[in-house]
């Protein structure tokens, strides 16, 4: 009988400088483990999570919405101000802007589903300034029903981030309480991370 693959870990993946995509405030030089939590869900506001990190600090928010049929996320920062808002372009793109802006100037990066096999999905990312999308920046590997997925530097197999599914428990609202927790290696932003995760949520 084969032992089961060993799990891939990003703790071995460590760029030399902080690679700030969102802001350099969101990278730290020591690898960061954040854990989100899933609040009360009702029909305007179906995927809201708070994103802490191990001491329970509250790091971001961020809730989903569906404006004029297509769908758009919204990450907030602790006091509440928009850092990055992903809005679906069409069934396979989605791109994110920095804070409320639909501006192409505002353009951080976007995200295209190359395929979904099984239900796991897999994504290729492109900064704003690859407008020739030969080779995409950053991938995401994962199913979101499983909670689990893998976040690659471009087309290599350098792990970046990787989450960790948790144990799911019943609020007292009677609402499902979603937990889970993503590692990220060190000098990768955290923002970048937690909007490529949201996208995945709202692709699944």
């Amino acid at each position: 009988m084969a032992l089961p693959a060993p799990t891939p870990t990003p703790s071995g993946t460590r760029f030399a400088s902080p690679v700030p995509i969102i802001g350099p405030q969101y990278c730290a030089r020591y690898p960061v483990d954040l854990a989100f939590v899933q609040e009360f869900v009702h029909v305007s506001n179906f995927g809201k999570y708070v994103v802490t990190d191990v001491n329970g600090t509250v790091k971001f928010k961020f809730r989903g919405q569906i404006v004029h049929v297509t769908q758009r996320q919204v990450l907030l920062d602790v006091a509440g101000n928009p850092v990055v808002t992903p809005r679906q372009e069409c069934n396979d793109r989605w791109q994110a802007f920095r804070g409320e802006s639909r501006e192409k100037s505002d353009l951080i990066f976007s995200v295209k589903q190359t395929s979904i096999i099984q239900g796991r999905t897999k994504l290729h990312v492109f900064l704003a300034n690859n407008t020739k999308e030969d080779v995409c920046d950053f991938k995401v590997e994962g199913s979101w029903s499983e909670r689990s997925c893998v976040v690659y530097a471009g087309e290599s197999s350098s792990i970046i981030a990787q989450m960790h599914k948790k144990e799911t428990v019943e609020s007292e609202k009677t609402a499902i309480t979603d937990n889970f927790s993503v590692t990220i290696s060190p000098n990768v932003d955290h923002a970048f991370i937690v909007a490529l995760v949201m996208i995945l949520c709202a692709w699944d």
